[in-house]
């Protein structure tokens, strides 16, 4: 902390430097920054410099200035139409859009600390080439630039446009969440009709809390519960089964290895969303499955010993709490074996055989190379991908929704919070935000979800890379 620190004060310092030791056209660099290049003879780079710095005039001038002042307040003015009979049209007054507001606000907001980074850069490299012209030193033009961003300074271009793209795609959107979070910004609050506006930490209470009204907190809990126990049951349900089918079928023992491995592969080249759309089919309440138990009299078994309740004619494999998050679970694993049989068989096959013939000779039976060089190798291979699939099953949405898509919960308490028993988080914020239209408490589970997930990433990664065992597996 103390380093970024020192780094940040360095960095506004060089920048004083600059512009108290520069020339003439290096101070007027600060009202037009590509006069100090046009001085140097950079004319194609001070003019383009020049441009941008007009660009953001501009859309400071026609943006930001025009949103970011009613920030605070999210606008004052509702819309309102008036019917004039004289012209028999409706006229519409000149109305704020919280909607808008808030996000261009966020943009101009990102968009002027970019400027601002970008336009100190400016200066001490302005400063720099002035030195550098004053020692007689060689100062590059455009194509020398050009060649330089190609071959020295290749990083910066390859990286330009995704971090570009990761600006407007990931970081303005987390950050409009997040903002979310702290308004009223639900079915009753909806722009351009209705404004929305700041209500504090109101949302989270809101969301940790149980009263007669709201339901929040004791879904929430319950559902937070369900999301980690799916996530660890389906990651290594699928993790140590795809491991166990790639070995069964890449033991010498086994025969026709090839078809074994095809008709795996053959559930991998289906879409998913085919797949559990059909199985949802299959094992719903009057589905095919139910059918096949209620004439072979499975369902009447379960009936007798209290699995199923006497007063139902099915099984409710998705249609009951805990039987739809075993049925889940279960349907998952075929689902999600094959992809990890798959990288299984290429970790299996890499694994160094003379470490399998020496523990032979030293008297090691088949279980016991297994669990002693086998799956140490495997765990040191894919431990980051493992965290990774814990980390998205947290947020998979595909298995749940679509399996449960007729599931209704008889809870009041779930009913009240817009949830289902077998909601993940992810799920309960699509519903809350698609079905329901309230956007202020999806984004406050949104911002649970990304802190459990950097919660768990950076404990993991940091007992994954703590110690540097590379060496044991060469």
């Amino acid at each position: 902390m103390k380093k970024a620190v020192t780094g940040l004060k360095d960095y506004f310092l060089h920048f004083g430097k600059a512009f108290a030791n520069g020339d003439i056209w290096t101070k007027m660099s600060v009202l037009f920054m590509g006069a100090g290049h046009i001085r140097n003879g950079q004319i194609f780079k001070g003019v383009l410099v020049q441009a941008v710095q007009i660009i953001f005039y501009l859309f400071t001038v026609q943006v930001t200035l025009k949103y970011l002042p009613k920030l605070s307040t999210l606008g004052t003015v509702q819309r309102e139409e008036q019917f004039d009979p004289l012209t028999m049209t409706k006229t519409v007054n000149h109305y704020d859009n919280s909607l808008l507001i808030l996000l261009f606000s966020l943009v101009g907001i990102v968009f002027t600390v970019i400027f601002i980074l970008f336009f100190i850069q400016n200066e001490k490299h302005i400063y720099q080439v002035q030195r550098n012209r004053e020692a007689g030193k060689h100062i590059n033009n455009f194509r020398e630039d050009l060649k330089e961003l190609i071959n020295g300074k290749f990083y910066i271009t390859l990286l330009g446009l995704p971090a570009i793209g990761v600006l407007l795609v990931n970081i303005i959107p987390i950050l409009f969440m997040i903002c979310i979070a702290f308004t009223n910004y639900d079915k009753d609050h909806q722009p351009p009709t209705y404004l929305f506006t700041w209500v504090g930490l109101s949302n989270f209470k809101t969301l940790f809390t149980t009263s007669i009204t709201d339901s929040f907190g004791y879904v929430f809990v319950r559902i937070l519960l369900w999301t980690l126990i799916w996530a660890f049951c389906s990651t290594f349900t699928t993790y140590f089964g795809g491991i166990f089918l790639a070995k069964f079928i890449n033991d010498k023992r086994t025969h026709w290895q090839k078809m074994w491995r095809s008709l795996f592969v053959i559930t991998i080249a289906i879409p998913q969303f085919v797949s559990l759309l059909l199985i949802g089919k299959m094992f719903s309440n009057h589905g095919i499955v139910n059918a096949f138990c209620n004439t072979s009299g499975l369902t009447g078994f379960l009936q007798n010993i209290g699995l199923v309740s006497r007063g139902l004619n099915y099984v409710p494999f998705l249609s009951k709490p805990i039987w739809a998050h075993i049925m889940v679970i279960l349907i998952n694993i075929w689902v999600g074996v094959p992809y990890q049989m798959l990288s299984a068989t290429g970790i299996l096959m890499n694994i160094p055989q003379d470490q399998f013939e020496a523990a032979k000779i030293d008297g090691a039976s088949e279980r016991q190379i297994f669990w002693k060089i086998t799956m140490p190798y495997v765990l040191f291979v894919t431990g980051p991908s493992l965290l990774t699939a814990f980390i998205a099953n947290i947020n998979n949405f595909n298995v749940i929704y679509l399996l449960t898509t007729d599931f209704t919960t008889t809870n009041m308490k779930f009913a009240n919070a817009n949830a289902k028993e077998v909601d993940l988080l992810v799920t309960w914020l699509f519903n809350l935000t698609n079905n329901y239209s309230n956007f202020k408490m999806a984004s406050v589970i949104g911002i649970c979800c990304f802190v459990i997930c950097v919660f768990l990433t950076l404990i993991n990664f940091a007992r994954f890379i703590r110690d540097n065992r590379e060496e044991e597996f060469q």
